[in-house]
């Protein structure tokens, strides 16, 4: 469960909060909530996304059931220290695509006093910590794990699992490219991957032989 910071006046230091899970967890609209809260509390928001992410809109930031901020795209974290250095509070969604020195900025905000609520995937579609999520979980005060329905056990999912044989780390995709797994599903529909490269291995194998002998 989030716990609101209390806020002490004489600690002019910010916070970190990550928001973490697989795809389809609601990341997105928890970030979007929290930082929606914050506008009504007459704070000034900023909201960044990595301009690669294009797949719901140019520049809002939209969760899967279409709640919807208006965000900032930059190509790069520096960027994000530059324009947001006058605000109280500085979302950032999709971090895991972000450069490295995405945690030197988050550091640096935090340390000029400012709240930064963050959100992106934990791990890729190999089940491997993801870019520089792991560092942010690591020095953030308030780490948040929500998780999907896994769609073929009904448990809760924290792997996503992707469908295409494209093995590019960064794809960006929906319901058609990837699905939330939980951990025995995702283990079972890895080893079916595994098995079926097998197959495809040694047919090429006996393709080979049988030319070179005729």
């Amino acid at each position: 469960m989030f716990l609101e910071n209390t806020v002490n006046p004489k600690e002019q230091f910010g916070w970190i909060e990550v928001i973490a899970g697989s795809m389809f967890s609601g990341k997105t609209e928890e970030l979007i909530r929290r930082l929606k809260r914050a506008q009504f509390a007459k704070l000034k928001v900023e909201i960044f996304k990595p301009m690669v992410d294009t797949r719901y809109d140019d520049e809002m930031v939209v969760s899967h059931d279409a709640n919807e901020i208006r965000s900032t795209p930059v190509p790069a974290a520096a960027n994000i220290r530059i324009l947001g250095d006058t605000c109280d509070v500085i979302g950032i969604d999709e971090a895991q695509f972000f450069d490295d020195e995405i945690v030197t900025v988050c550091n640096d905000l935090a340390n000029k006093g400012v709240r930064v609520i963050v959100a992106g995937l934990d791990m890729d579609f190999k089940g491997k910590p993801f870019g520089p999520m792991p560092a942010l979980m690591a020095t953030a005060e308030y780490v948040t794990k929500v998780h999907a329905i896994c769609t073929r056990t009904g448990n809760l999912a924290n792997y996503s699992f992707r469908k295409s044989n494209n093995d590019k780390l960064v794809m960006l995709g929906e319901v058609n490219e990837y699905e939330p797994l939980s951990r025995g599903a995702y283990y079972k529909a890895m080893l079916k991957e595994k098995v079926k490269m097998m197959d495809v291995e040694s047919e090429k194998i006996d393709a080979i032989k049988k030319n070179t002998n005729g």
